[in-house]
């Protein structure tokens, strides 16, 4: 709020002509935190400043694809990319994601002559999986080979809670292939309205020609604004204040659920981010769960409704520790109240519970 008050005096910023690239004090500080930070190679030149990943991912999709080309989507998957390749007249093509993250070999099974491929390789976004480095070695040799653009959405990743940090997969592309794209409305405020794109040279001309027709370009008080917050070192400490208070949310919400549901669920994705998943049995439909936590007054989204998988996708990062206890608490009440697995599933489960 201080520096918003600050640059609010600077005539010059609100009534110059601005590039279309964004601000580029802005661009110059935010090159130097993704370098250090995320291990992305970029300059001020490589940078765009959007509103959000979504028009970011927009942008991308405008100027690479044409109607009915193939795109790699990761199943399952972020709903909001589903929707723009939709849009845009893509045919998706569903890949499946493991403990490594996206099977780059069932992708090029399936459509080997895709034309682009977007993945969550820091945070894979919902069940929570960082991808490996081979997998990453054998993505970006697929899209070399094919002239492919992959899109990397940087979901969640500044927030790590085990491990080394694992650079972002733009830092290993040689070839010019990846576009990164990152956004502010998980480590600052949603209402910022502020992401950026780092775009490679071959498709930067395309990119600001489609977005001076669309947007023209994204208002400069707040850029200038999160350029001080940058510069100045006040958004590293805020991350590193933001990563230790959801780290005791996280643990809070991972202890409850393995004292009160330990054998009934299986809890995927939480090293880092802002939520993690839980699968559960197939006679457990989640959106049925999910309906009946509403009830309560507690939101969850079901992992049916993002592609092939039966489970809850729970944020952990607004509630406080108690809440997030009582939270569990109910969830427990609900499946309860569910059908129970069956069979040699049901069998082993009960074991567990009897151990």
């Amino acid at each position: 709020g201080r520096l918003v008050a600050r640059r609010a005096s600077d005539e010059a910023l609100l009534v110059d002509a601005v590039d279309v690239r964004g601000y580029a004090p802005l661009r110059t500080a935010l090159a130097e935190h993704l370098r250090v930070v995320r291990g992305v190679a970029c300059t001020a030149d490589d940078l765009v400043i959007v509103a959000s990943v979504q028009q970011a991912l927009d942008l991308v999709v405008r100027v690479t694809l044409d109607p009915g080309q193939q795109v790699w989507l990761e199943d399952p998957g972020y709903g909001g990319a589903r929707a723009v390749f939709a849009t845009h007249g893509a045919r998706i093509v569903r890949v499946p994601v493991d403990a490594d993250g996206l099977r780059v070999d069932l992708g090029v099974a399936r459509a080997p002559h895709a034309r682009l491929a977007y993945v969550t390789p820091g945070h894979q976004a919902p069940l929570g999986a960082t991808m490996a480095i081979a997998r990453r070695t054998q993505l970006l040799a697929w899209a070399r080979a094919e002239r492919a653009v992959i899109v990397e959405d940087d979901y969640d990743s500044e927030y790590r809670y085990e491990g080394r940090p694992v650079p972002a997969l733009q830092g290993l592309d040689r070839a010019g292939v990846v576009v990164h794209l990152g956004t502010f409305s998980k480590t600052l405020l949603p209402s910022l309205r502020l992401a950026y794109a780092v775009v490679p040279r071959g498709l930067m001309a395309p990119v600001l020609a489609a977005l001076s027709v669309t947007a023209r370009y994204t208002p400069p008080l707040l850029q200038a604004a999160l350029a001080d917050l940058i510069a100045e070192g006040h958004f590293a400490r805020h991350l590193r204040r933001m990563r230790e208070l959801y780290a005791g949310r996280r643990a809070a919400l991972l202890h409850a659920l393995e004292a009160q549901l330990g054998y009934a669920i299986e809890v995927v994705g939480a090293s880092a981010g802002l939520d993690l998943a839980v699968r559960l049995p197939r006679a457990q439909r989640d959106t049925e769960v999910v309906r009946r936590l509403a009830a309560h007054r507690i939101e969850a989204t079901a992992l049916s409704t993002l592609g092939d998988a039966n489970g809850l996708e729970l944020g952990f990062a607004p509630y406080s520790e108690a809440r997030l206890r009582a939270g569990v608490a109910i969830l427990r009440e609900v499946l309860a109240a569910m059908p129970r697995a069956t069979g040699t599933a049901g069998r082993a489960a009960r074991a567990r519970a009897g151990r």
